[in-house]
């Protein structure tokens, strides 16, 4: 029977001195996008690290296309860290020139053809362009070797929001065939709310929220109101509290709510805010 899963990541734990991931599930189908977020350190770069075996995981399991992570063909895979760099003096042409040599899936016409559509300058050296083209050419290069799964870092961090739109396009474009996946973490989860199909939440080293991104939008909500009016709320439709100076506010359950009381429809930023910040009930 045919792999319906691109990735799949179950129990991935890795030890450091100060910082562990604990047991990270992820499951991500094909023709899907999933968005990986929270805050500073909480281990979605060493995730990545662990699934493409950069960093030695100490215990769990990492498939990719239905194979052990370390049996994949890496030429399936592209990838994009906000720490890769090319050597300074290097081109869009010295790179076309370079990958052509090592991927034998390699597009030139493709190569040069996201070059163009993303402004880069193929005859300007590495070291004299922003870090926000650098960041587009690495993805150039990940988009023109025939990947089926892209893992990436901070896709469109330090782009504005017109590049960053034409980039969701792509990604977009990307996976239309329903053979393609991508895994991108950010810290903009405006992006997300435009293209994710899925959302996996880290803290501290842990999955605390894998969930469709509709249902994140449509079912939950957040309630504001005081502390006694909360008290009232359906106990089991309350999920995290924050409190202010403002007064309440909780990320419910709308469904569970009912109609006894009212909710908005939350942002991204606003669960994860309630589930690594707020009183979890």
């Amino acid at each position: 029977m045919e792999e319906q899963n691109i990735l799949e990541v179950r129990g991935l734990c890795k030890r450091y001195d100060k910082f562990a991931l604990e047991q990270v599930d992820l499951v991500l189908p094909k023709g899907c996008i999933m968005g990986f977020v929270g805050e500073n350190g909480a281990g979605k770069t060493t995730t990545l690290k662990c699934i493409l075996d950069i960093a030695r995981k100490d215990s769990g399991t990492v498939r990719i296309f239905g194979k052990e992570a370390r049996s994949a063909d890496r030429e399936d895979i592209g990838v994009v860290f906000a720490e890769m760099a090319y050597q300074q003096d290097m081109t869009g042409k010295n790179i076309n020139s370079m990958y052509r040599k090592i991927y034998r899936n390699w597009q030139e016409e493709t190569f040069f053809r996201y070059l163009d559509r993303l402004g880069i300058d193929r005859n300007k050296s590495y070291k004299n362009v922003s870090r926000g083209m650098q960041v587009k050419l690495q993805l150039a290069v990940a988009l023109s070797h025939r990947a089926r799964l892209l893992l990436l870092d901070e896709p469109t961090s330090g782009l504005d929001p017109v590049v960053r739109d034409e980039i969701l396009e792509i990604f977009q474009d990307f996976i239309m065939d329903e053979q393609h996946s991508i895994l991108f973490s950010t810290h903009i989860t405006s992006d997300l709310e435009k293209i994710a199909d899925y959302v996996v939440m880290l803290h501290n080293g842990r999955v605390i929220l894998d969930e469709q991104k509709d249902k994140l939008i449509y079912q939950y909500g957040i309630w504001r109101g005081r502390s006694g009016e909360l008290e009232a709320l359906p106990r089991d439709a309350v999920l995290a509290v924050c409190h202010s100076g403002f007064g309440v506010s909780a990320l419910v359950d709308r469904e569970r709510l009912g109609r006894n009381a009212e909710a908005d429809r939350p942002s991204i930023d606003e669960i994860m805010l309630h589930l690594i910040k707020g009183e979890r009930v």
